[in-house]
């Protein structure tokens, strides 16, 4: 493969004058390194320079894989960033550079065949006269690595086209030199570093807006038709960037116009937590339609939980509330989970008894849970949460919120005049602001009004 060099110099080694730049790089000089002909039938493996030593070039610099007809042609010298030789392999074909193409290759130089070639096969991939096609196979089979394009200035046409098809650059025969191949394999491989990274950002936020409107899909929709109950909730998950968490939630109404609804924690907060949260929310709300209520159901749920869970470790708590027709009165089951907050009319909050609770889901083979009756009266509001909400810190210190600093924190919001969604969102950020950031366990808030 001809690669001209305007006349042959004395070369300078790395230690005595490597440019770092390109400044640096166009005042160096260059020389002339032959490969060795007997090594072309098998593909070269050499180092353009030698370093004060009489070493290779540093293993650390860039690698060149230059792909020709003449593997036996001189090569101009050329530098890395840091003034380091270029280290060059040469191969005549695209089976030598196959070979030839390891992970330490950063860049290839592919010589494009002159017109003279261009009445042979071209259907073989390989043939020198098919240049895109032989860019394409270099393409397919060197993904990661940048390429370059070595054609005669009156090819310019079929340079350009070179780069559309995914080249990162061309050079011209007539041209070239140990400063501008140094310049051109320089930026050809921040190119393709800078184009692998934003084609890595476009998958990453493709992943990430699927995962969103998943994890959108299955957050729940209340079923609360023919209900005078008031529904709000707040979600705030403890894994960054994401919508869900292992805390879930529900709310629907019965045929018979009771409204069950119920919030719960599986522990810890990765994606498969995620995953068993929805699951067994999904199988609460199955279950609640098929007639299920109190310990029946939550022995069901376990069952569930035992079949999909990862791991024997794995648990989940949960609290379930079946109110009542004529919204006065209340079944209370608890699963291991902090008790509901209830505030009647008049009132300021009170959590409910917790005594009568059985285990967490997923701890005992063989546990009961007890349906506890619970007086609501006329107007009131009922607030089911987990556990992130409590387990906050209060300032810098390792005092936590707890149960009764969240009472007094609602009751406030709720003096205040708060109502709702809007009293989810205060009692939240105060919660949050209190810790002094965000709050690392997932933070479920479910509401239900009567008025």
């Amino acid at each position: 493969m001809p690669v001209p060099v305007p006349h042959e110099r004395t070369a300078v080694l790395p230690h005595q004058a490597g440019p770092v730049d390109d400044a640096c790089a166009d005042a160096a000089q260059t020389a002339v390194a032959p490969v060795a002909g007997n090594a072309s039938s098998q593909g070269t493996d050499a180092a353009v320079t030698v370093d004060g030593s009489g070493h290779g070039a540093l293993p650390q610099g860039l690698t060149l894989l230059l792909i020709g007809e003449d593997p036996n042609s001189p090569v101009p010298e050329m530098w890395d960033w840091a003034g380091r030789a270029v280290r060059l392999r040469t191969a005549r074909n695209l089976t030598e550079a196959e070979r030839l193409l390891t992970d330490d290759v950063q860049c290839i130089l592919l010589d494009l065949a002159p017109p003279e070639h261009a009445d042979c096969d071209t259907a073989d991939p390989g043939c020198p006269g098919d240049e895109l096609g032989a860019l394409r196979e270099v393409l397919r089979m060197a993904p990661a690595q940048a390429v370059l394009v070595l054609t005669s200035e009156t090819d310019a046409e079929r340079a350009a086209e070179a780069v559309r098809v995914g080249a990162q650059d061309y050079l011209f025969r007539d041209e070239l030199d140990g400063a501008v191949l140094s310049r051109a394999v320089r930026y050809a491989v921040e190119r393709k570093r800078a184009d692998r990274a934003q084609h890595q950002l476009t998958e990453s936020r493709m992943l990430a807006q699927e995962n969103a409107r998943l994890e959108r899909g299955l957050l729940p929709t209340p079923l609360l038709d023919g209900s005078d109950l008031r529904f709000a909730a707040c979600y705030r998950p403890g894994r960054s960037r994401a919508l869900l968490g292992g805390d879930f939630y529900d709310t629907v109404r019965t045929p018979d116009g009771t409204v069950h609804a119920m919030i719960g924690d599986v522990c810890g907060h990765g994606p498969d937590e995620a995953a068993l949260g929805v699951e067994l929310r999904i199988a609460w709300r199955a279950l609640t339609f098929a007639g299920l209520c109190g310990d029946e159901l939550l022995a069901t749920l376990q069952k569930v939980l035992e079949h999909e869970r990862s791991d024997d470790e794995i648990f989940a708590t949960l609290c379930t509330v079946d109110i009542s027709a004529d919204g006065r009165r209340a079944g209370l089951c608890l699963a291991g989970h902090p008790a509901p907050l209830l505030a009647r009319a008049g009132q300021p909050p009170r959590l409910l008894p917790y005594e009568f609770g059985g285990p967490a889901l997923g701890l005992l083979p063989h546990a009961r849970w007890a349906r506890r009756q619970v007086e609501l009266g006329g107007s009131w509001s009922l607030m089911m949460y987990t556990d992130g909400l409590i387990e906050g810190r209060i300032g810098e210190g390792n005092q936590r919120l707890g149960q009764d600093g969240m009472t007094d924190l609602v009751g406030r919001q709720m003096a205040a005049g708060l109502r709702g969604e809007e009293l989810l969102d205060a009692s939240v950020r105060e919660v949050r602001d209190l810790n002094g950031g965000e709050l690392t366990d997932d933070v479920a808030v479910l509401l239900l009004d009567r008025h």
